[in-house]
């Protein structure tokens, strides 16, 4: 059995923060249905209207919250929370591209609240799994690259025994832990900054882990991390 630990120092810096995690056994992310999901990313796109600004993009409460969350640590030139990645593709008319069932549901996931979505493959983690402040030496290859790229001295990070396997919080994550369509465990995440949306995250992680268990089989288990609960077992 493995721990996830969100250490002090990141409670230090963010500690009204709440870090929703679905943790998914026993499934199957090797099905070929392109067009189910394809479906379910467009249904998204247009429930992601709802969060454009109407003006400037960075006005946006959900921009601007995750923009503020990015000033208080150390974080590489022009890296962004992963909602406003998604969201300023769905603004341009941009589609998301369909990548694997589980990222494909998180995604989706992650247009319908606006908030940031994730996913490992827990069969891939050295040792348990911590959210913390970088030390600078963490050995990190991003998604599509092939050399190291380690984080700045007091980046925040989840890392692992191995080193980093996300950036700048939820910016990069790691080429060494993704999912594919291969994985059989998975670790999901999705992360809260603002306290007003404390009820979007909990029905956004009960829809994560019900599409989940409805599309890819196997079972998938809701817990919550905050200031009082920092670490939890799976």
């Amino acid at each position: 059995m493995k721990k996830f630990v969100i250490e002090n120092d990141f409670w230090d810096v963010f500690p009204n923060a709440k870090v929703g995690i679905v943790t998914c056994k026993g499934i199957d992310n090797s099905l070929k249905e392109t067009e189910k999901y394809e479906k379910m990313l467009r249904e998204a796109e247009k429930e992601a209207e709802k969060h454009f600004p109407k003006g400037d993009f960075i006005t946006n409460p959900v921009i601007s919250a995750w923009r503020e969350a990015f000033r208080k640590f150390k974080t590489k030139k022009g890296a962004r929370a992963s909602i406003e990645a998604l969201l300023k593709r769905v603004k341009k008319g941009n589609h998301i591209g369909t990548i694997n069932p589980l990222v494909d549901i998180y995604n989706s996931i992650s247009l319908k609240y606006g908030l940031p979505c994730g996913g490992e493959d827990i069969d891939t983690f050295a040792g348990d799994i911590r959210l913390t402040k970088a030390k600078g030496n963490e050995e990190f290859v991003p998604l599509g690259d092939k050399g190291n790229d380690p984080p700045y001295e007091g980046e925040i990070i989840y890392k692992d025994d191995a080193g980093a396997i996300c950036r700048c919080w939820n910016w990069r994550e790691s080429m060494r832990t993704i999912l594919t369509e291969n994985t059989k465990h998975a670790f999901l995440c999705i992360e809260l900054v603002e306290e007003s949306k404390v009820d979007d995250l909990q029905m956004a992680l009960k829809d994560l882990a019900k599409l989940v268990e409805e599309n890819l089989g196997g079972e998938a288990e809701i817990q919550m991390l905050d200031i009082n609960n920092k670490e939890i077992s799976f």
